[in-house]
């Protein structure tokens, strides 16, 4: 399922702690793990020592990767390189390049809550990246652990959340875990006019077809599957569920339906990368979808 895994990172504490995540995962699937760091060229980072033009960026980031490299479990595949570019765009591109499975990048970078590198480069690279990409906050505990027990799938029955329903199936069945599927009834944000047209019973009649399905298709290839209907709204309901069921992952798509323009799983998506106390897996739909 994964053979290639992309680790970019730009020397801060955080994406030290998610390194030993990317490694756990490295080791589950028996892949190869590649250390980036992108050489930001949108900064001044260009010193002059001894009549030669040395990119002190570049420099740094030989020094970030073969430390980590350095410091990585023997037993895991590890490739590093540094290269020069806008991050977000340079990620994505490289990835494409080595047929990365995975993307695995820390929610917190280096420079603050003002100017949070990775934080800010990894939505950037949620919303435009072809493979999938795990989130990772290391919160104050430092990074959590893999194999998970139990992964979540949020879905409204978008082609976004149905990708995203494929991939956490195959992760639970590489992985052994418990294979959680979530859909929510939102009605608080629909308008008056919207929920005269749209009744609860309605509403209710297609989460129950969304969940069916959804557990459907999950339960043809595993044998431990859990399904739940929730009321209230995506991003808090999907956080309760989290917490009340000791959830380790969260797989989702990026893109939802734009019922009234209103329920967008996107936007539970951000959300969730930006607080969520579990790993993020997000999978974009394809354009055409």
């Amino acid at each position: 399922m994964i053979d290639q895994i992309l680790f970019p990172t730009d020397g801060s504490e955080a994406a030290a702690d998610v390194f030993e995540f990317a490694q756990q995962i490295a080791l589950e699937h028996d892949a190869t793990l590649t250390v980036l760091n992108v050489a930001d060229t949108n900064r001044d980072s260009v010193t002059q020592i001894s009549g030669e033009v040395i990119d002190a960026l570049e420099t740094e980031g030989e020094q970030i990767v073969q430390e980590l490299a350095d410091d990585a479990n023997p037993r895991v595949s590890i490739r590093t390189d540094v290269v020069q570019g806008e991050p977000r765009q340079t990620i994505v591109e490289y990835g494409e390049r080595i047929d990365a499975d995975l993307i695995v990048m820390p929610t917190h970078g280096r420079r603050g809550l003002e100017r949070v590198l990775l934080g800010s480069v990894t939505e950037r690279v949620v919303s435009t990246a072809t493979v999938p990409v795990l989130a990772v906050n290391p919160g104050d505990d430092g990074a959590p652990s893999y194999p998970c027990d139990d992964v979540l799938v949020p879905t409204d029955g978008s082609e976004g959340a149905t990708r995203a329903l494929r991939t956490g199936v195959d992760l639970a069945k590489a992985t052994g875990a418990t294979l959680h599927v979530l859909t929510v009834v939102e009605t608080a944000s629909l308008g008056f006019d919207a929920r005269s047209m749209l009744k609860d019973e309605e509403l209710e009649s297609n989460a129950t077809e969304t969940i069916t399905e959804a557990t459907d298709v999950a339960e043809a290839s595993l044998d431990d599957v859990r399904s739940s209907i929730r009321h209230g709204r995506p991003y808090r309901e999907i956080r309760a569920y989290v917490d009340d069921n000791d959830v380790d992952l969260i797989a989702m798509g990026t893109h939802g339906r734009t019922d009234f323009s209103r329920y967008l799983l996107g936007s539970v998506a951000n959300k969730l990368l930006r607080s969520s106390p579990v790993p993020v897996l997000t999978v974009r739909a394809d354009a055409d979808d």
